[in-house]
C-alpha cells in the first residue's frame, strides 16, 4: 500500500527537501494552498487536498482540511479491522504522516501596525485540528510541527523504513505543547481585546530561552523560560554579552538588578513630568 503524507505549512523552511526525502521513502504527497504551489514549483508531484476531500477549498482558504476524508484518514487505527472496513466503505486512504505548522499569530500581533482584522485572520483553525488528530493517533501517524525534526524523521525512514514509536510519541508531545502555547497566546490577546480584567481562567505560556549551567546548587539542572508576549531584549543582550551559560543565582541577581533599574527609570520619568 502506498504511504501518504499531508504537508501544509506557513513556515516553508526546508519543506522542499523534506518532501523530496518523503517521496524517496515511498510517500505520496498531499498538500494545500501555498504549500502545494511551492512544492509544484520545485518539481514535486502533489495531490491537491480537494482531490482527497472531493470538495473545493472555500471561504478564502478558511476551510480546506476540515473533512472526514482527511480526519478519518489520520485518526484510523491501522490494525483495527473495523476501522479498516469503514475506511474501505467510504473510499478513504489512510495518511501515515502529517507535517503542519500554524499561521504566525504571535508574529502578526507583534507588528506595531497590526489591525484586529489581521490578527483574527491569523488564528489557525484547520492546522491545530490536524495536529491534534495526528498527535492523538501517534501510535500510527508521525506528526511534525517543527522543521528541526525533518532530518530525524527522514533518517529513521531511510534506516528503518518507518519512524519509531519513541520518536512518534516525542513528536506528539511537542505538538500538544505547541498547540497549547498557540492557544494561550490567542486567549491572552482576545482577553485583552475584550478588556476583561479578571477572567474565569488565566493561561500563559513560556518559551525556553537558554539552558543554565546548574540550578541553585551545582548538582541541579536548570533552564530559563520567558513569557512569549513579554519583551526581553535588554536582559537577553546582557546575557549574550556575558558569554557562557551561568547558573540560577546569577540569573536571579541580574533580573533583580534590571527590575530595580526599571523602577528607578519610572520614578525619574514621573519626576520629570511633575
Amino acid at each position: 500500500m502506498k504511504k501518504r503524507a499531508l504537508i501544509s505549512v506557513s513556515d516553508k523552511t526546508g519543506i522542499v527537501e523534506f518532501a523530496q526525502g518523503l517521496i524517496e521513502a515511498g510517500f505520496e504527497i498531499i498538500s494545500t494552498g501555498g504549500t502545494k504551489k511551492t512544492l509544484q514549483d520545485n518539481g514535486i508531484e502533489v495531490i491537491g487536498i480537494s482531490d482527497v476531500t472531493g470538495f473545493p477549498e472555500i471561504l478564502d482558504g478558511r476551510v480546506k482540511t476540515l473533512h472526514p476524508n482527511v480526519h478519518g484518514a489520520v485518526l484510523a487505527k491501522h490494525d483495527d479491522k473495523n476501522h479498516a472496513a469503514q475506511l474501505a466503505e467510504h473510499n478513504i486512504e489512510p495518511i501515515q504522516l502529517v507535517c503542519v505548522n500554524l499561521y504566525p499569530f504571535q508574529a502578526t500581533i507583534s507588528k506595531p501596525e497590526v489591525t484586529v482584522e489581521d490578527a483574527i485572520e491569523n488564528i489557525d483553525i484547520g492546522g491545530p485540528t490536524m495536529l491534534r488528530s495526528s498527535a492523538k493517533n501517534h501510535e500510527y501517524v508521525t506528526v511534525i510541527v517543527d522543521s528541526n525534526d525533518y532530518p530525524t524523521v527522514l533518517a529513521e525512514l531511510k534506516q528503518n523504513g518507518g519512524v519509531s514509536k519513541t520518536t512518534n510519541r516525542r513528536l506528539a508531545a511537542k505538538v500538544f505543547r505547541h498547540t497549547a502555547a498557540y492557544d494561550a497566546v490567542i486567549s491572552e490577546y482576545m482577553t485583552e481585546l475584550a478588556d476583561e480584567e479578571n477572567p474565569e481562567s488565566l493561561t500563559v505560556t513560556y518559551e525556553l530561552k537558554q539552558s543554565l549551567r546548574y540550578g541553585e546548587n551545582p548538582h541541579q539542572k536548570a533552564a530559563f523560560y520567558k513569557n512569549r508576549l513579554v519583551p526581553f531584549s535588554l536582559l537577553q543582550k546582557r546575557i549574550n554579552y556575558m558569554g557562557k551559560n551561568f547558573h540560577t543565582t546569577t540569573l536571579m541577581m541580574l533580573m533583580q538588578h534590571f527590575k530595580s533599574l526599571k523602577n528607578s527609570m519610572s520614578r525619574l520619568q514621573l519626576q520629570s513630568n511633575i
